[in-house]
């Protein structure tokens, strides 16, 4: 691959994440010459890659041509699985959903071989369906929960497979390049390059799920230790509670704290007489039992919002413990329960106030993120643009960068 090759995946990743540029501004980010970069980018418009887009607001002085990825050049399939739905989604390169998500109800096993195999077909079916030509698709990124190894492609918790790494499965049956990284790291990469952690350095960002998941980012970028699973958040031991958490340990946040947790509790309050906007709701349907709860809070329903409080301060419990440790600027709350929005707020940030020593914890803003459910099918089209500069599987997804 030439030199001049290189430089063009990452132009189209720049453009990805920041969608418009002038020639000086992109030499600035790719430490060349502006003489060099206006020939690459003279040479992408040429090949109707990139596009002029108009000029720069006046800062006095000639106001400078800027440029954009043109949107539908190539896609990208996007897949956010948790332990209850898989949704699926096609996007184009200004980070637009070009066809409608496909949710799909699917209860995750921890030994089922089978799993892998049909969520493949639901990808394979999904991308047949929109219609799409296979060589205007770049790649299929995968946001899973569980302890993902993203080296090895591999899962050693769900989507267990019998023929080698989630990824070369997939790869083979599709024909696509496949990505796959922790579902809390990926909603943090979504709020990194497009939500509220966008140009800040260091960030918790707390996914609100089945579980309560955390993806950390520091010094800018997403951090995932050393093996690739920090951030289980979840699993901090708070109580003794004799609760037996999904990870075998007893006593973990998550046994206090989850989606689940908030569904259990609505149905005992509701058995034992509560009066309630909540009707009809049973661990059988999850996501509609959220929903409903979620809806009674927003209408002033003071079982669901006691519930909300409840879970809020203890998440705000857990919250205090990374603040002392690792003194971010913000914390986001993001992920399936931010639809609840700031009804988290206030019962947080009075945890926050009795267990974080003042000085640590002053400045420190707390964020409703403004991605809402789709942050995990954000992110996952964001780690395949991440990656598609550096990794030879994508090298020829756009053949006239090759030249």
């Amino acid at each position: 691959m030439s030199k001049r090759s290189v430089y063009k995946r990452k132009i189209i990743k720049h453009f990805y994440f920041g969608r418009s540029y002038s020639s000086t501004e992109l030499s600035l980010l790719l430490n060349k010459s502006i003489p060099f970069t206006t020939g690459v980018l003279g040479e992408m418009v040429e090949d109707g890659v990139i596009e002029e887009i108009g000029y720069a607001d006046s800062r006095g002085g000639r106001r400078p041509q800027m440029y954009g990825l043109k949107a539908d050049l190539l896609n990208i399939v996007a897949v956010s699985i948790d332990q209850i739905n898989t949704n699926i989604a096609m996007f184009d390169l200004h980070n637009e959903m070009v066809h409608p998500k496909k949710n799909i109800e699917f209860k995750l096993s921890n030994t089922d071989y089978n799993d892998l195999v049909q969520i493949t077909n639901h990808i394979e079916n999904y991308i047949e369906n929109t219609g799409i030509d296979p060589d205007k698709i770049l790649g299929i990124g995968i946001s899973m929960p569980g302890f993902v190894d993203v080296n090895k492609g591999v899962n050693h918790t769900f989507l267990k497979s019998a023929h080698g790494s989630i990824v070369d499965y997939i790869e083979d049956r599709i024909g696509l390049p496949v990505l796959i990284d922790n579902d809390s790291s990926l909603i943090a990469l979504s709020e990194l390059r497009f939500g509220a952690a966008r140009d800040k350095m260091n960030v918790m960002v707390l996914n609100l799920s089945w579980g309560v998941g955390l993806g950390m980012i520091l010094k800018g970028e997403i951090f995932r230790g050393s093996n690739g699973y920090a951030g289980e958040f979840s699993h901090i031991p708070l109580f003794d509670n004799n609760k037996l958490c999904q990870c075998g340990k007893s006593g973990c946040l998550e046994t206090e704290t989850s989606l689940l947790v908030l569904v259990q509790k609505a149905i005992e309050q509701i058995e034992e007489g509560k009066l309630s906007l909540i009707k009809d709701i049973s661990e059988s349907d999850l996501e509609t039992a959220v929903n409903k709860i979620m809806n009674a809070a927003k209408r002033g329903d003071r079982v669901a919002i006691n519930l909300l409080s409840d879970i809020g301060y203890t998440i705000g419990r857990g919250v205090a413990i990374l603040i002392h440790l690792l003194n971010p600027e913000m914390i986001i709350l993001s992920g399936r329960g931010a639809e609840a929005g700031r009804l988290w707020v206030a019962p947080i940030q009075q945890a926050l106030n009795e267990h974080c020593i003042p000085k640590i914890s002053e400045g420190i803003k707390l964020e409703i993120s403004n991605l809402g459910y789709e942050a995990g099918l954000i992110g996952a089209a964001a780690l395949v643009m991440e990656k598609y500069d550096s990794l030879s599987k994508f090298e020829k997804r756009i053949k006239v960068v090759q030249k």
